[in-house]
C-alpha cells in the first residue's frame, strides 16, 4: 500500500513499488489529464510537479512519489497564470503535449521569473510534434507576466 499526496488530497492505492506514477495517476485515480507519450521520460507529456520539480512520471516509480508533494494538472485548476497565457498566445494546435508543457513551465517559473530564452531551452525540454515552440516560449515569458501581476 502506497500513501501518495496529489494535488493536496492523500490517496492509498495498493499496487506494486515498481509502477510507474503516470499509471497509478491514470488507472489509479482517473487522473487522465496526464498523458502517456513515449514511455521512456523522453517526450515529457506526463511530466508532473513532484515537491516542485518537474518529472516525467512515465517512468518515476510510485515507490519514489511516497511522502512527496505530487500536484498533476488538475492540481493547478482552471484559471492559472500559466493556463492562461497558453490561451493568450494561442499555444495548442494538437494538444497532447501541453499538459506537460505548462507542469514543466509551472516547475520553472517557480525557481525563476524572468528565465532567459538559453534557460527556458535548457529547462524545457518536452517535446512538440506540431512544433509551436515560438509560442511556448512566448507564453512561458508571458505566464512569468502574468505571475508577477498578480505578485502586486
Amino acid at each position: 500500500m502506497h500513501s501518495l499526496m496529489i494535488n493536496g488530497n492523500t490517496h492509498q492505492v495498493d499496487v506494486e513499488d515498481d509502477m510507474p506514477l503516470l499509471w497509478v495517476l491514470r488507472d489509479e485515480l482517473g487522473k487522465t489529464g496526464t498523458k502517456y507519450g513515449c514511455g521512456i521520460g523522453q517526450c515529457g507529456a506526463c511530466t508532473v510537479l513532484v515537491n516542485g520539480e518537474a518529472v516525467r512520471s512515465c517512468n518515476f516509480p510510485v515507490v519514489a512519489a511516497e511522502d512527496k508533494e505530487i500536484i498533476t494538472i488538475e492540481g493547478l485548476g482552471n484559471n492559472h497564470p500559466v493556463q492562461q497565457a497558453w490561451i493568450e498566445e494561442q499555444v495548442p494546435q494538437c494538444g497532447y503535449c501541453q499538459t506537460g508543457q505548462i507542469m514543466a513551465t509551472t516547475a520553472l517559473l517557480f525557481k525563476d521569473l524572468d528565465p532567459s530564452e538559453k534557460e527556458i531551452e535548457d529547462k524545457i525540454t518536452n517535446l512538440c510534434r506540431c512544433g509551436t515552440y515560438v509560442r511556448i516560449k512566448k507564453a512561458i515569458q508571458r505566464s512569468a507576466e502574468l505571475i508577477e501581476n498578480q505578485k502586486g
